[in-house]
Formats: C-alpha cells, structure tokens, sequence
C-alpha cells in the first residue's frame, strides 16, 4: 500500500464550498480520510496553500511548437487560420512532431499546475499514422506521470477518414474498454470536430457514432468569431443551431469558447445539459472576444477553463489564464470571484470531462494536488491566501505537484524527464 500524507499547509482547497487546514491523505492513488502514518511519504506543506490538481479542459498540445510565429498575432481568425495551416504544412506533422509537441505542453502544464490536460488534435496530414500520433501524445504523457484527455478532432477532414480513424485510436490506445478512459484513469479519449465553420454534418453524425460504440465524450468548438460569421453565410443559421440540429447539444458535449452567445442560447445550451470551456488566454489577446461566464453559470451551466493553444495562446500556465479570465470578467458582467474561478480551473474542466473524481480533494477522489507557496514577498499582506492565488503573484508554479499519488513536481522541478532535455529536442525538430 502506498501512503502519502500532505501535512502543515495554510489552506486546504476541498472543493469550491470547503477550505480548511490539517491533513490531506492520499492511499495508492486516491484521497483517503486518513491512513496509518508507518512508512508513509510526508509532503511539508508549511506555508503552502493546497488545491486539487489543476485541470485544462482545452488545448491543442501540438501549437506548443507554433507559438509567437509572425503574421499570426492579433488578426482576424479568418486569416490566423490559414497561417497556422501553413506553418503546420512547412514544418510537416508527423509521429514524431506530434510527441515532441505534446511533451514539452504536458511538461510546461504539469510545471504549472495542471494534472490533466485535455488536447483537442485537429491537425491530420493526408495518409498520416494517426493512431501513431495518438500514441505518441499518449506515450509524452505517461512518460511525464500527466492525465491526458486526447480528443480525436478534425478540421476539413474527409468525415469518413476521420471517423474510422478515430474508432482505430480507441482500439488501439483503450482496447476492451468502453467509456473512454483506461482503468488506471491516467487516458481518456474523445471525439469532436473543430466546429461548424470546418466541418460539415457529416462529419459530426460519423464522429458521434463513433463516440456512441465506445462511450466517449463530445467536444467541439462554438460561437468564438469565425464559426458565427461562416454559419450565418454558409447555412443561414448560428453555429448552436446547427450543433442542436445536429444532435450535438446534450450532457456528453462541452463547448469551447461560447464568446458570442444570446441569452436565448444559453438557455437552450443549459436545458440540453452541454458543458462549457472558457479560454481567455487565447480570445481575450487575439481580440476574439470574453465568454459571458457568469450568465453562463448563473443559467447552471458547467462551465470549465481551458487555455487553448500556443498558436494562440503562447502560455500553457491555467493558472495565469484563470487569474485573467477573473479579470475580464467585469468586462461581461459581474466580476467573478477568485474562488468560483478556481473552481472552474479544477471540478468545472473536470466535469465538462465526465471525470467527478479529478479537480477535488474530497474522499473517493483522484490524488492529484498542488502545493503553492504563498510564504513569500509577493503574497506578503494577503488577506486571503486562496484568492491570493489569483490574484498576486501573476506567473505563480507550484512548488510541489502530486499525480495519483506520485510526486511529478518537486521543488518546482520535474522529477520524472529533464526540462532542457524536452526543449532542445523540439527545438532541433522544429530546427528553430
């Protein structure tokens, strides 16, 4: 039996309605209420606070190895589109790029935080290994000791490829296994289009069958700029209508973005029980726009973070984007408060993942924790040490990060691969 116990921390983040002190218990991977001490690992959480593992319910790994390129800042997504599509071309994705990419953004996450990260793959050359690429995202996980959620997506795809490539990666990644998530609960798969401004309906009708054989959860993305503007021209209609249409609003789906949305959808979006990622990390500098999340969860929708990808978003650190999606909340409405916002970083992704047991420190939950050291000058005259989380120390990493049970991070360094050793290999491939 394997025993970890985090003792002495300032704060102990349960869940969005329960902070409190004393000891946090992790037995052979899970949260426990407590433990024989005898041989236990004894994490010192003086002058820490402790949260859940940090959970980024979107991204797109493979950008890590796209980020701050000319010509992609600040334009109209019409055009970033096609300059993303063109470097992706120059650069030729592959297997290897493919895991390259994926291990540098797991490690950057798991750096800063994050536990499990959510990676919507929408990049499939003509006649690529795409079980192979999938495998090799998954494999840059399990090497780092991260929780990969790997979405199957597409973008202009041809539907039919798509789909039976996305049942070949269930197959091969998750044999015998319906549900869409190992039995160890480290990988997850999914399914989902890049959104209605790429794909047609044929797309989404094959990739929910596929989705409907293996039980895996639906994710797309909705009302950023370039899908309302797209859909109004090519099929009269906004994207959530097609996507309700479609059959792609209910309680498997999470939407991603939601920017531009009426209080009529929003209720539609809510009665189908759809969850939603917010990523203001890549819609607020792109000018994209800032989701309306506080009607969105006063209308009782689950409503996620995410940070999308460093095509856009040059940062993987979920924490700097809550610490944002916190500020620009006023902007929309009511500003958000540092502990619903955290709790969007943690239960709200995990949720919107189907997965109750990530994003809390409750018994029964996965042990996945972070500690953050909030001892030193930049929390200094903190009144609030939670909220502080957010609301100093803008670039926060924890010191210590805990995945399952297993220590990832330690003294802000990663136990499990060699930083420089993950940056100079992409950079060699992408020979930047």
């Amino acid at each position: 039996m394997s025993v970890v116990i985090v003792r002495g921390a300032v704060a102990v983040v349960e869940h969005s309605r329960c902070v409190r002190t004393g000891d946090v218990v992790i037995v052979d991977g899970v949260i426990a209420e407590a433990a024989d001490p005898e041989g236990a690992t004894v994490i010192d959480a003086t002058g820490c606070v402790v949260t859940a593992g940090l959970v980024n319910a979107h991204h797109h790994l493979l950008q890590t190895a796209f980020r701050t390129l000319p010509g992609t800042r600040g334009i109209a997504m019409r055009d970033w589109l096609p300059a993303m599509a063109a470097a992706y071309a120059e650069a030729g994705i592959d297997t290897e790029l493919t895991g390259l990419a994926a291990r540098a953004g797991l490690a950057e996450a798991v750096l800063s935080g994050v536990t499990t990260v959510a990676d919507h793959h929408l990049t499939w050359p003509s006649g690529a290994d795409t079980v192979g690429m999938a495998r090799a995202a998954a494999e840059a996980a399990a090497d780092l000791g991260a929780r990969l959620v790997f979405v199957r997506g597409a973008a202009r795809d041809d539907p039919e490829e798509a789909a039976a490539s996305a049942d070949a990666i269930v197959r091969a990644l998750l044999p015998g296994t319906h549900g869409g998530v190992s039995s160890d609960g480290m990988l997850q798969i999914a399914v989902g289009p890049a959104g209605v401004h790429s794909d047609p309906r044929e797309t989404f009708d094959l990739l929910g069958e596929v989705a409907r054989t293996h039980g895996l959860r639906r994710r797309t993305q909705a009302n950023e700029v370039v899908d309302v503007e797209i859909a109004v021209e090519r099929y009269g209609a906004r994207p959530l209508d097609l996507l309700e249409e479609w059959g792609w609003l209910g309680p498997d789906v999470t939407l991603a973005h939601l920017c531009d949305v009426t209080d009529d959808e929003i209720a539609r979006v809510a009665a189908s029980g759809a969850t939603a990622t917010h990523a203001p990390g890549c819609d607020v500098p792109m000018g994209w726009g800032v989701a309306p999340v506080r009607r969105l969860r006063d209308a009782g929708i689950a409503v996620g973070l995410g940070t999308s990808g460093g095509g856009s978003n040059d940062a993987g650190h979920l924490l700097a984007d809550a610490r944002l999606a916190m500020q620009v909340s006023a902007l929309v409405g009511p500003q958000l408060a540092a502990s619903e916002v955290l709790s969007m970083a943690t239960a709200g992704s995990a949720d919107g993942l189907g997965r109750a047991e990530l994003g809390r420190l409750t018994p029964g939950s996965a042990g996945d924790l972070c500690l953050w050291d909030v001892s030193g000058v930049a929390d200094a005259g903190v009144a609030d040490p939670v909220s502080g989380l957010l609301w100093a120390a803008p670039g926060r990493r924890p010191r210590t990060v805990v995945v399952a049970g297993r220590i990832v991070v330690d003294d802000g360094r990663l136990t499990t691969a060699d930083e420089g050793e993950i940056v100079a290999q992409l950079f060699e491939r992408v020979r930047r």
